[in-house]
């Protein structure tokens, strides 16, 4: 059975706790863009299945699954009510994909939900108004998505929430890699002071003053020995840290 994708329209929001929520899919009588309409109750076993399971509800970035990153999150809530489909969604906190997908949620640059499914039971129905529409009666559901252009232009997110402080969303580096960085630059700029030794050095063979002395030009040949070990020593703890 063929997988199928289908959205709702209107706004994602986000509350205060890292997640997204809103509606995958909406019951209005109104055919997306495929001439489908969704009867309310088509996801009760799909979801009923899910929870028995014990597996979370992926949340993609546009239907992605051939990169594992655009895996961005997980659906912590998924129940029907009147509207359609209402989902509440956790990004992960140490994806770097995630937390800009949420970012661009917040902004209010990406709002629409979408959803993977194959279809158990559908058929022709004819709405109020007189026309007809396929309805979809039964769903099995596979995934929810973050989406750009949905089919169903009322499947929206109505909430963001940031995370809360404890969680640092996102943050790129922990303490120790700070610490490790800051070692690094302390040896690059041992680095920096040496190499401008040595070439102080090559400047004054060029241009050697006049009546030097032996004695002077061994000194100068033993100091630039010494920076050349002392950059020996940085360049290695570069390499081992």
């Amino acid at each position: 059975m063929p997988t199928k994708y289908k959205a709702a329209a209107g706004a994602a929001t986000m509350p205060t706790d890292g997640t997204v929520e809103g509606y995958a899919a909406t019951f209005d009588r109104v055919p997306d863009s495929y001439g489908d309409v969704i009867k309310a109750g088509a996801f009760a076993k799909t979801l009923e299945r899910w929870e028995a399971e014990g597996k979370p509800i992926p949340l993609l970035y546009g239907h992605s699954t051939d990169a594992p990153q655009h895996n961005i999150g997980k659906v912590v809530e998924a129940r029907e009510d009147e509207r359609g489909l209402f989902v509440r969604c956790e990004f992960d906190a140490d994806n770097e994909t995630a937390q800009y997908v949420r970012k661009l949620v917040q902004e209010g640059r990406l709002w629409q939900f979408s959803f993977a499914y194959s279809t158990i039971d559908a058929g022709t129905v004819t709405l109020e108004d007189g026309t007809e529409a396929y309805e979809l009666r039964e769903l099995d559901l596979y995934e929810v998505s973050l989406v750009q252009i949905p089919a169903n232009q009322r499947a929206v997110v109505t909430d963001v929430k940031s995370a809360p402080a404890e969680v640092k969303a996102g943050r790129r580096n922990s303490k120790a890699d700070a610490d490790a960085l800051r070692s690094v630059l302390d040896l690059a700029d041992q680095i920096t002071t040496t190499v401008r030794g040595l070439l102080a050095d090559e400047l004054d063979e060029e241009d050697p003053q006049p009546n030097a002395e032996e004695p002077n030009a061994a000194k100068a040949e033993e100091a630039k020995d010494s920076r050349l070990a002392e950059l020996k020593d940085v360049a290695n703890a570069l390499l081992t840290d």
